[in-house]
C-alpha cells in the first residue's frame, strides 16, 4: 500500500473518520486489494459498528489471518458485539496463543467466556419455561391477592418526593388497557394489584439478590422506583421518560417492558421479559446493563416473586470494608505498567507518584470507594491520566486515547478501579475541549500551555 495512503489512513483513524476510510478504500478495485487494504476496510467497519460487513471482509483474507493475532482479534470483536459471545471467545483464545500477555485480548477473552456462558444458561431458561407454559393448562394461574395487606402496608416509603415524583392515581381498567395496548404487552396480574394498591413510587426495600456480579454489585442490583401504570409521570409506564423511551432513545432490547428505574439513572434497568412467555404472557422479571452491551441477569420467574424478594440495603452494606479496601490499594498497590512509565518520564513534579495516590486517596475518603466519576477531583486524575499519556506521546488522537485509557489505572493490576463507564471519559473529553483546555489540531489532542500550567499548580498543592 502507499506510504501517502497509509499516513492518511492513520490520520483518519484518529480523527475517527471511518467512512472515509471506507470510501477510499472501497474505491480501490477489489482484485488490487491486499491483505493490508481488506484489514483496514474491515476494522473501519468495526470502529462504524457494522460488524456484519467487517465479518464479511475478514472472511475474504481469513487464510492469511490465521496466522496474525490482530486479525483474530478484530474478528473477535466483531463477534463480540453482534452478541455471539462463544465465537468471539475461540477468536480471542487464537489471538491470545499467537500473542500471549495483550492485556486487551485477555480481558474481551475473559469477558466472552463469562458472557457466552451466561447467555447459554439464558437460552435454557427461556427453553425450559416456553416448554412448560406448553404444557400448562389455560386459565389456571387462581384469584387469590398476590400481596397482603401487612405486606403492603409496609412496602412503600411515604415522602413528599416519592409523591411527587412518582405515584399517580390508581389506575383505571380503562387506563391499564390503553397503557397495555400502546406497550404491546399484557401486563402481569400482581404488578396490576400492586398498582392498584398504589401506582408508582419507591420501595423501602430497594435490593434484589443475584447469583451473578452485575455493574452494580457482585451479589444485588438495585433500583430506585417502581414505574405506574400511566402518562402523568415522567417515570410510568409511558412517560416520557418510560419504557418506550428507554427502548427507543436509549437502546434497550425490545424485548418487554422497563418496569423500574435504577441508581445509574438510566445506564440500567429492571424489565419484564416476555421473551419465553409471549406478549400475553406471565413475563419473567431481568436486569439490563447499558455499561455492559445491555447484559442482561435473570432475577425472578415472575414479578410477584421479584417484589416479594426485594431486601433493604442494609443487607448488602459492606461500604466500611470496602472503603479500607481500597484505601490500602491506593496507598500500596502497584502501578500498571504503563501508568508506571509514564511517570517516570514526569520531571515537572517532583514524586509524581506519591501525589497521584494522596488525590486517589482523597477521592476513597470522599466516596467510599475507588472510582472516577463527573466530580473535581475525578476530572483533576482525567486530566493527570490524560496529561502523563499524550506528554510522551504526543500524536495521540481520540479513539488512540479512549483505546489505551483502561490500561493506566481502570484496569491497571494492583492499583486498580476493576472497571470505569466509558461515559464519563467521552464527557470530561468533550468538556475540556469545548473550554478549550484541551486543543486538536490535525486529529492530535493536547493540553494547552494554559491548561499544563494550571494542571501542575494543583499537583503541586495536592
Amino acid at each position: 500500500m502507499d506510504q501517502n495512503l497509509i499516513k492518511q489512513l492513520n490520520q483518519w483513524h484518529e480523527e475517527d473518520k471511518h467512512q472515509q476510510i471506507v470510501d477510499t478504500l472501497q474505491a480501490i478495485p477489489e482484485e488490487e486489494r491486499d491483505y493490508e487494504v481488506v484489514s483496514r476496510l474491515a476494522r473501519a467497519y468495526n470502529n462504524l459498528e457494522r460488524y456484519e460487513e467487517a465479518l464479511e471482509q475478514f472472511a475474504l483474507i481469513a487464510e492469511p489471518g490465521q496466522q496474525d493475532p490482530l486479525w483474530h482479534y478484530r474478528v473477535g470483536y466483531a463477534l463480540y458485539y453482534l452478541r455471539r459471545y462463544e465465537e468471539a471467545a475461540q477468536a480471542f483464545s487464537a489471538a491470545d496463543k499467537l500473542e500471549p500477555g495483550d492485556p486487551d485480548t485477555e480481558w474481551m477473552l475473559k469477558s466472552s467466556l463469562r458472557k457466552a456462558g451466561k447467555q447459554l444458561r439464558e437460552e435454557q431458561r427461556i427453553a425450559a419455561k416456553r416448554a412448560a407454559a406448553a404444557l400448562e393448562p389455560t386459565g389456571t394461574s387462581g384469584d387469590a391477592a398476590p400481596f397482603t395487606d401487612e405486606f403492603l402496608n409496609e412496602f412503600w416509603e411515604d415522602s413528599d418526593y416519592a409523591r411527587k415524583s412518582y405515584v399517580s392515581e390508581p389506575p383505571t381498567d380503562e387506563m391499564i388497557a390503553s397503557v397495555e395496548d400502546e406497550l404491546g404487552y399484557k401486563l402481569p396480574a400482581s404488578y396490576i394489584a400492586l398498582m392498584k394498591q398504589q401506582n408508582g413510587g419507591i420501595p423501602k426495600n430497594t435490593c434484589f439478590p443475584t447469583d451473578e456480579a452485575t455493574s452494580w454489585a457482585e451479589d444485588h442490583i438495585a433500583i430506585t422506583s417502581i414505574m405506574g401504570i400511566g402518562r402523568e409521570k415522567s417515570y410510568s409506564l409511558c412517560g416520557d421518560t418510560g419504557s418506550l423511551f428507554m427502548i427507543e432513545e436509549w437502546g434497550y432490547p425490545d424485548i418487554g417492558v422497563v418496569i423500574c428505574d435504577c441508581p445509574s439513572a438510566g445506564h440500567d434497568v429492571v424489565m419484564l421479559d416476555y421473551r419465553a412467555s409471549g406478549p400475553d404472557g406471565e413475563p419473567s422479571v431481568i436486569h439490563v446493563d447499558q455499561e455492559s452491551d445491555y447484559e442482561i441477569t435473570f432475577l425472578a420467574e415472575d414479578f410477584e416473586t421479584f417484589i416479594k424478594g426485594l431486601v433493604n440495603e442494609e443487607e448488602f452494606d459492606t461500604s466500611e470494608e470496602d472503603k479500607e479496601a481500597d484505601l490500602h490499594r491506593v496507598a500500596t498497590g502497584e502501578f500498571s505498567p504503563l501508568l508506571k512509565e509514564l511517570c517516570s518520564q514526569v520531571t515537572e513534579v517532583p514524586q509524581i507518584e506519591s501525589t497521584i495516590r494522596r488525590i486517589c486517596t482523597r477521592i476513597v475518603e470522599d466516596k467510599g470507594h475507588f472510582s472516577f466519576h463527573n466530580d473535581p477531583l475525578s476530572y483533576l486524575m482525567y486530566d493527570v491520566q490524560f496529561w502523563l499519556y499524550t506528554k510522551s506521546h504526543p500524536d495521540t488522537g481520540r479513539q488512540q486515547y479512549l483505546d489505551v485509557y483502561p490500561s493506566m489505572i481502570a484496569f491497571g493490576g494492583e492499583f486498580s478501579q476493576g472497571g470505569y463507564a466509558p461515559g464519563w471519559i467521552t464527557d470530561w473529553l468533550d468538556q475540556r475541549i469545548c473550554e478549550g483546555s484541551i486543543a486538536e489540531e490535525q486529529g492530535r489532542l493536547s493540553l494547552t500551555a494554559e491548561a499544563q500550567a494550571d494542571l501542575i499548580r494543583q499537583l503541586e498543592q495536592a
